[in-house]
């Protein structure tokens, strides 16, 4: 099977859907699969690796310097290359809904060759962050219907990340047949030990408290800072704070504050960190915060999970994270500093309880493994080849259900 993955920067580092793009296509190649990539040119490292089927980087006027600092560049849609890649292919997989798969997607039709879509970015995602605060309700609703109508019908499958989205997407009615199939974690050996250290019961200890994620305004950090000053723990927390995006240098002024006006007394870190350091970091703290409104799925908290780190998940209307917590314990509503500041004295009043739930979260982890999910998408691109639907969908399920129910009638 030949398997074509296009996707605007495969090559970013720190960029979750490009990090998520190129875990799949390793998956897939190492269960067998023929799959390569059309793709910008790898800018990051222009002697690295390349993509197979290699076009231009499109530097987009006014926003590139905003677009740059979440690790993301376009490609340019105007090349021999996009038709040669999708004549090359069996089954194209769209990455994302711009310009370059466009272009692909009027090639994959002329040329009759089916197509599957991942649903990876909110448009409250994009909107939220050019506007550099929550709002655009209106541009939203119409970025998400063009999408929908534009892309996603012409897809025969749309792979949902979360139920979450599946269900969103059911309600505009996607033509596509939509499945929930998680994007998946690379297998992680758990650092953890299965005892707490000598130290771990002490009172007077610092309390290891990370969230990783980009620094931007739906992943809402400013929560967290607020749901600390609440805390009775305060003074014992040590902050960690993973990531890096456009709003860098506000919220490293904003955690700063809490040590400056005495509410901790170590001072916050905010860093971008490797992989490695990640899986230290999640493996020694003692709880990890996820305060997101808009998220798709969420991978760095389940990756954070992975090490046996509790999570206090933030639960909303466009995001799915919520799904990976294994009891209430674990989810709060968005925004909301004060349930926030509950959790996380609820999970720092019972160490012994929060040690043996952590290593509970490192073992659901493996159902999310990204071999699973691999051979998932095996099965999806097949049916699609094949021109197969893998269940019955209805268009109308609502009024399914009404019909199906003859009392509903009376």
């Amino acid at each position: 099977m030949k398997i074509l993955f296009v996707v605007n920067s495969f090559f970013e580092k720190g960029q979750g859907l490009d990090e998520s793009a190129r875990r799949t296509v390793q998956a897939l190649r190492e269960a067998g699969q023929d799959v390569r990539v059309l793709s910008g040119e790898n800018l990051g490292d222009p002697n690295g690796p390349k993509p197979e089927f290699e076009v231009k980087a499109f530097d987009f006027p006014l926003w590139q310097p905003m677009l740059s600092s979440f690790g993301y560049h376009f490609a340019e849609w105007k090349s021999p290359v996009i038709e040669e890649a999708v004549r090359w292919a069996d089954v194209i997989h769209m990455e994302e809904t711009f310009f370059l798969h466009h272009a692909a997607m009027n090639w994959a039709k002329k040329l009759g060759k089916p197509m599957i879509g991942t649903y990876h970015v909110h448009p409250e995602n994009i909107v939220f962050n050019t506007l550099g605060r929550p709002g655009g309700f209106l541009f939203c609703q119409f970025l998400y219907r063009y999408w929908c109508r534009v892309f996603y019908d012409n897809y025969k499958y749309l792979q949902c990340p979360t139920e979450n989205v599946r269900q969103r997407l059911i309600r505009h009615r996607v033509k596509a047949e939509c499945f929930t199939l998680s994007n998946g974690v690379v297998p992680d050996k758990c650092l953890r030990p299965l005892t707490p250290p000598d130290n771990y019961f002490d009172e007077n200890r610092p309390l290891d408290l990370i969230y990783i994620g980009r620094t931007a305004v739906e992943k809402d950090q400013p929560t967290l800072y607020k749901a600390i000053r609440m805390s009775k723990y305060a003074s014992r927390i040590r902050l960690h704070i993973a990531g890096r995006g456009p709003k860098l240098d506000e919220y490293t002024r904003m955690a700063n504050q809490l040590y400056e006006d005495g509410v901790v007394k170590y001072k916050p870190i905010i860093e971008w960190c490797n992989r490695d350091q990640l899986r230290e970091m999640a493996a020694h703290a003692d709880l990890a915060a996820h305060c997101a409104f808009v998220e798709v799925e969420g991978m760095s908290i389940t990756e954070a999970m992975q090490q046996g780190v509790v999570p206090v998940i933030a639960t909303a209307r466009y995001s799915g994270t919520s799904a990976f917590a294994l009891d209430d314990r674990s989810k709060y509503p968005a925004k909301d500093a004060k349930a926030l500041a509950d959790r996380i004295d609820y999970w720092f009043d019972h160490p012994q309880e929060r040690w043996d739930m952590g290593h509970k979260y490192a073992e659901s982890m493996k159902q999310y493994e990204i071999a699973n999910c691999a051979k998932r998408l095996i099965e999806i691109y097949q049916n699609a080849i094949d021109g197969k639907n893998s269940t019955k969908r209805q268009r109308f399920p609502r009024m399914a259900a009404l019909f199906r129910n003859k009392t509903a009638l009376l």
